[in-house]
């Protein structure tokens, strides 16, 4: 039996990102599916189902027609929640379906699906594919709250050593425009269109994220601590994925929104704006736009941390061949960067009918608009157009800032 070139191409495409998910629950030890690490969200478990019942709901049922087959799961597993922080949900590890299940479910689900994968319009096997790409993202960090002997350690390459932490400095950025949204052509999420260009006026900005080491005077100046920072005695420590180690002061400092504002604020300059980020980033001092900072077409690997290079950050300045054309670093990777700009839809803006609350639940001015990228973002969310959003007080993202002076 010959199969289709489009059809192998998709099921190679899905595989690979299933695989990832599935080694990343293999991480766990018996019994921490059943936990709740991070008190906003669902316990582990959910997880577990909700990549499957999406897909069902999403193209099973809705697309091609197909007859469920376990309607209580469909429900149960699909939609996260994202409410205030310190509200957690009141449910019970007692609540929730045996693994058994939930496995038996989930293979029922990849079968019925890859047998019409090919039918499958390309809008909506993209929507799928990038949304288990996205939630690999968010396990990651729910699995980064779990204590350490809940978790499996795997291995990650080690963080390149810096002789020196080189001196943050500002580089000008000159007047010009901002290409936001994506092509009408390609995929994107509904908030990604309408492509539009808007002027920027001249600024400067940060070359580097600001670091551990620039957060820590803050912090001895009466700055909140950031969630992933913990003292004992004098000495300041980082808890990592998955071993605790001293303050790396040349790593960039993960922190809230809020947190970012108010250092930014001490400091006496400002967080970006969306348009700020992107022409720092993808404009060019000649007026002509990249795909990606450093000018090539693809996210190049090799250009920075992230497609699941490593757990961890590495040194602000340790990837010099990602610069931007104006010489800014690491704007892809190594944590997504907070921005001034509240999450808002652009001109034109359409929610689609398989998906209507993707964004649209969040244009509420209690969300923030982040760009760039984490370790652990996939390289097909790395395109300039992709906009992620956060809560300013949600302390468990791999989200960094820089600052600028306008």
């Amino acid at each position: 039996m010959t199969i289709a070139p489009e059809k192998t191409a998709r099921l190679q495409q899905i595989n690979a990102a299933r695989a990832h998910t599935d080694a990343l629950f293999r991480l766990l030890h018996p019994g921490a599916l059943y936990e709740r690490p991070i008190p906003e969200r669902h316990r582990l478990i959910f997880y577990t189902g909700h990549l499957e019942a999406f897909d069902w709901n999403l193209i099973g049922r809705r697309t091609l027609g197909l007859s469920p087959f376990h309607p209580a799961f469909d429900k149960l597993f699909e939609f996260g929640i994202d409410p205030e922080p310190g509200k957690a949900a009141a449910d019970q590890p007692s609540d929730w379906p045996s693994v058994h299940e939930i496995e038996k479910y989930s293979r029922r689900v990849r079968e019925a699906l890859d047998r019409d994968i090919d039918a499958i319009p390309e809008e909506i096997f993209h929507t799928s594919l990038e949304h288990r790409w996205m939630h690999a993202e968010t396990l990651s960090y729910l699995f980064h709250a779990l204590p350490y002997s809940a978790k499996v350690p795997a291995d990650q390459p080690e963080a390149p050593r810096m002789s020196a932490l080189l001196k943050s400095r500002t580089i000008e950025i000159s007047p010009g425009k901002a290409t936001l949204g994506q092509n009408a052509l390609e995929f994107g999420w509904d908030n990604e269109f309408a492509s539009h260009s808007v002027p920027v006026p001249g600024f400067a900005i940060a070359k580097f994220k600001v670091t551990n080491g620039d957060y820590l005077r803050f912090l001895q100046d009466g700055g909140e601590a950031p969630h992933f920072w913990f003292r004992s005695g004098n000495e300041h420590f980082y808890r990592g994925m998955f071993e605790t180690i001293p303050l790396p002061l040349d790593w960039p400092v993960y922190a809230t929104q809020e947190q970012a504002a108010a250092y930014a604020r001490w400091a006496g300059k400002s967080l970006p704006t969306e348009e700020q980020f992107h022409r720092a980033a993808y404009g060019t001092p000649n007026g002509v736009e990249r795909s990606y900072p450093w000018g090539e077409s693809q996210p190049n690997p090799g250009r920075g941390n992230f497609d699941f290079s490593r757990w961890d950050p590495v040194p602000v300045h340790a990837t010099p061949f990602g610069d931007s054309a104006f010489g800014v670093s690491q704007l892809l990777g190594n944590g997504w960067e907070w921005t001034s700009t509240i999450f808002h839809p652009f001109r034109g803006f359409t929610a689609r009918d398989y998906y209507a609350g993707y964004s649209a639940n969040f244009f509420d001015g209690c969300h923030f608009v982040m760009k760039g990228g984490s370790p652990q973002t996939a390289a097909c969310l790395l395109r300039r157009s992709f906009r992620n959003w956060f809560r300013p007080n949600y302390p468990y993202m791999y989200a960094t800032f820089r600052l600028v002076e306008n």
